[in-house]
């Protein structure tokens, strides 16, 4: 049984929780609050000096950081494949995954919307707004990038991977801060392929313990 911390709300989260899921590993997860601050108490610094979501416990050492520990299970569970085959198409993998992982997701973490209410005095509106505006970016760079892919039912083909469970993440967070999501019918697309399989749906934020009884916008 894997030991994962993480925290309903998280999207870095969301994404180990799909992997361990298709990957048929049974995983027990441990509440970390952020919006608490518990990521700062003694216990999970001891963890994660980072004070940061998700950390996989492996023979007693954490793997941090959502791509890692994704690639890590991937390389020791190798069966069902995360990445293609192909090399070229292992690089466009990692590039979808990075679209959100490097690009949109680090400017709507709790830290950066803490520091925009505490440096400069955004209202909790005014931080809501900046997170649609980063989530609708990647919004619009997912659907053109999926517009030049062969139809088929996941990004990169077949059967679900990282460019899905990371575009899939992306799409968790602008449900969960209201973010416009008509007008992506390439997103869509792939949002209802993934929304079909159980790995996805039962790692959606808003379907783990101490998440509130509500559903996305």
């Amino acid at each position: 049984m894997l030991k994962l911390y993480g925290f309903w709300r998280s999207i870095a989260t969301y994404r180990v929780r799909v992997a361990l899921r298709l990957k048929g590993l049974p995983f027990e997860e441990s509440a970390v609050d952020l919006l608490k601050g518990e990521q700062f108490g003694d216990g999970f610094s001891a963890v994660n000096a980072a004070h940061a979501v998700p950390a996989l416990m492996v023979d007693g050492r954490a793997i941090t950081q959502s791509l890692a520990i994704i690639e890590y299970l991937d390389e020791k569970h190798p069966s069902p494949p995360l990445l293609p085959a192909a090399l070229e198409e292992r690089a466009q993998a990692r590039a979808l995954a990075l679209l959100t992982i490097a690009d949109a997701h680090p400017l709507i973490v709790p830290r950066i919307r803490k520091a925009l209410a505490q440096t400069y005095g955004a209202t909790p509106p005014q931080v809501d707004d900046w997170a649609r505006r980063w989530l609708t970016e990647g919004l619009t760079v997912y659907d053109s990038e999926l517009a030049r892919r062969p139809p088929a039912p996941f990004a990169l083909g077949e059967a679900p991977g990282l460019a899905d469970i990371c575009v899939m993440s992306h799409v968790v967070a602008a449900q969960l801060f209201g973010a416009p999501m008509e007008g992506f019918a390439h997103v869509t697309r792939l949002r209802m392929a993934c929304e079909a399989l159980e790995a996805f749906s039962q790692s959606h934020p808003l379907r783990q313990p101490g998440a509130p009884a509500r559903t996305c916008q």
